[in-house]
């Protein structure tokens, strides 16, 4: 296997999933990919809570996909991670890594010592002879990520770097496009979405929202009192035999979950329209196995007057001999979003 490879570790609500991608001379190869589903409650609002059930989950997707390592970068996406602009005093960049956590405590509701760091710098300020640093603060509870990571050591596997789950999405479909200066990113999980606002790469806004396809699959089987496995082949399409007063029943279930969650969309890319007047979003790329739900990028484009396209994470890269064919590469395309992204963290 040519150059240097890098493993994407994405512990989502509804499976694990792992992306192995390469970089030589001739690119990025996509190696492998795999994904394993889990019990419903293994994963709640992306914080591993059934450590045996995802480490049993994790053997079984290194055991079936042939990946050639076993050091992983691995994401992390919860309602409880803070994610803040912020302008610090300038300073080298060794310098600002050592003192950070001095440097932002008033920033935070909660104390600096139980919390993991980041600041990803989007630009420098000058103002007279005073020098400055704007950027994303991350700061994500230590015990939340902890418990993720033990998850994966206790499979064998070791973690080679903690990322922030919608920076992987900004690496993986927020590809540069000479036509839109500012576009929002929408990764759509089974309980955990994440929205990041860039512009030419550099990201300007992020928001980690506990709404998912699952909430539409759990409307369903609330309407039409079914297991939650019925439900989510209905919301499929998956069965043929369900009476008309039923299917009725899911598709309001349906249209009402879609309908909020637009909502929360649009609402956040006002909020965000309304501090950054001077990088308005012109166009809204998906992805995420809740991108699939019919209709949702049509109404999505509706309610918030923009175009809404596809993620393509696939796309660009060379294929290895992943063991998937055609039909199955589209249908993981939009579920590999987050993998590739934490991969292309390690080796770009």
């Amino acid at each position: 296997m040519p150059g240097r490879t890098a493993i994407g570790l994405d512990i989502g609500t509804s499976g694990v999933r792992a992306a192995e991608l390469s970089y030589g001379r001739g690119g990025i190869t996509l190696e492998k990919f795999g994904q394993v589903a889990l019990p419903d409650g293994a994963v709640r609002d992306g914080e591993v809570v059934d450590r045996a059930a995802v480490v049993d989950a994790l053997k079984t997707l290194w055991k079936g996909s042939g990946f050639t390592g076993k050091d992983v970068a691995l994401g992390v996406s919860n309602q409880r991670v803070v994610v803040r602009q912020v302008d610090l005093p300038w300073m080298r960049s060794a310098e600002l890594k050592s003192s950070l956590a001095l440097q932002v405590q008033d920033y935070l509701p909660v104390a600096v010592e139980d919390c993991v760091l980041d600041f990803h710098v989007t630009e420098e300020l000058h103002e007279g002879p005073t020098r400055s640093l704007r950027g994303l603060l991350v700061a994500a509870p230590r015990e939340m990520v902890l418990a993720n990571v033990h998850a994966v050591e206790a499979a064998g596997l070791r973690t080679r770097s903690v990322d922030l789950t919608p920076f992987a999405v900004l690496r993986s479909i927020g590809r540069p496009n000479a036509d839109v200066a500012t576009e929002a990113l929408l990764d759509i999980g089974a309980r955990v979405s994440n929205l990041v606002i860039h512009s030419g790469g550099q990201p300007r806004f992020v928001r980690i929202l506990l709404m998912g396809g699952q909430d539409v699959t759990d409307a369903i089987a609330e309407r039409m009192g079914v297991p939650s496995a019925i439900a989510e082949s209905v919301k499929r399409g998956q069965v043929d035999d369900v009476p008309a007063e039923d299917l009725e029943l899911a598709r309001t279930a349906v249209d009402l979950m879609v309908e909020v969650f637009v909502d929360e969309i649009r609402s956040s890319l006002d909020y965000y329209g309304a501090s950054n007047p001077g990088f308005p979003v012109e166009r809204i790329v998906v992805s995420g196995g809740g991108s699939l739900l019919e209709g949702v990028l049509d109404r999505m484009a509706t309610a918030t007057r923009r175009p809404v396209v596809a993620g393509d994470s696939i796309g660009g890269y060379h294929l290895g001999r992943t063991g998937l064919d055609d039909h199955q590469l589209a249908t993981v395309q939009p579920l590999a979003a987050v993998p590739i992204g934490l991969a292309l963290g390690v080796i770009s």
